[in-house]
């Protein structure tokens, strides 16, 4: 299996290992070759397994190499979906399941795909009752993930936030932050296009999967970084918890570790 790039720094934040690499294009390189290794170490395990992915630019590049590594027996695995708007038409090019179609799951032949597709649901609740009954019946094995520029992991900002959730997937309401870094990617022409709810596995529910990728370049998610990784482990700043996973990775570009990168300099 080949390795990917060789990082430009590494450390270890409480149970978190760290790694920094040049740029966003060698960052998924790299980390799509640890998931390809992951997912070959659980297969040698198990006769199938279960992973979620994350929708948003920030994820391109980690998509990109991981569907085209090889040797990957992707029939053995079933894949979910992190969250999705509410109040989106199923046509419009903004929704996380278009991307994630686009970007992985109608690029290789996955055993199974489970949308979290509210669609223009009036009973959005349904959708999240169906999608906890599948991952009850599937737990996680591998977590795709990234952070966005509030902190938050999947659709978890900080307001909504809840380490000790007693929900797997829920409705929420969208932060302002968050909605603004969805036109910032390029996702919206304005503020006021973004949907203002959304549905989203929960913390917790990312949490309980055995292992966690979570892939963050580009310069405006630097504070989030620093934040997550130098101050305390708090719901306002939600991907602070994933210190304190066992086996969570994190992939950084020059650019969303330079407030880090200070630091050692």
């Amino acid at each position: 299996m080949d390795l990917g790039p060789k990082s430009i720094e590494e450390l270890k934040v409480d149970d978190l290992v760290v790694e920094v690499y040049e740029s966003r294009e060698e960052l998924g390189k790299a980390a799509a070759a640890f998931t390809a290794s992951l997912i070959q170490k659980l297969l040698a395990e198990k006769q199938d397994i279960n992973m979620v992915f994350a929708a948003a630019p920030s994820q391109n590049e980690f998509l990109d190499a991981l569907a085209g590594m090889p040797n990957i027996e992707w029939s053995r695995i079933r894949a979910f979906h992190l969250d999705e708007y509410l109040g989106l038409p199923r046509e419009a090019p903004q929704r996380f399941a278009r991307y994630l179609h686009d970007h992985i799951f109608g690029r290789v032949p996955f055993m199974e795909v489970h949308y979290l597709d509210p669609g223009e649901s009036k009973a959005p609740e349904e959708t999240c009752a169906r999608y906890r009954r599948l991952l009850d019946q599937h737990p996680l094995d591998i977590a795709c993930i990234g952070i966005g520029e509030n902190g938050h992991i999947a659709f978890n900002d900080p307001p909504v936030a809840d380490f000790q959730d007693p929900c797997k997937v829920k409705v929420v309401r969208l932060e302002e932050t968050c909605r603004r870094q969805q036109v910032h990617d390029g996702c919206f022409a304005s503020l006021d296009e973004v949907p203002t709810h959304a549905v989203t596995l929960t913390i917790p529910a990312v949490m309980t999967s055995e292992y966690i990728v979570c892939v963050v370049p580009g310069r405006r998610k630097a504070k989030a970084v620093y934040q997550a990784l130098r101050g305390d482990i708090t719901n306002t700043c939600p991907a602070s918890i994933l210190r304190a996973h066992p086996r969570a990775r994190m992939f950084l570009d020059r650019e969303s570790a330079s407030l880090l990168l200070k630091e050692v300099c």
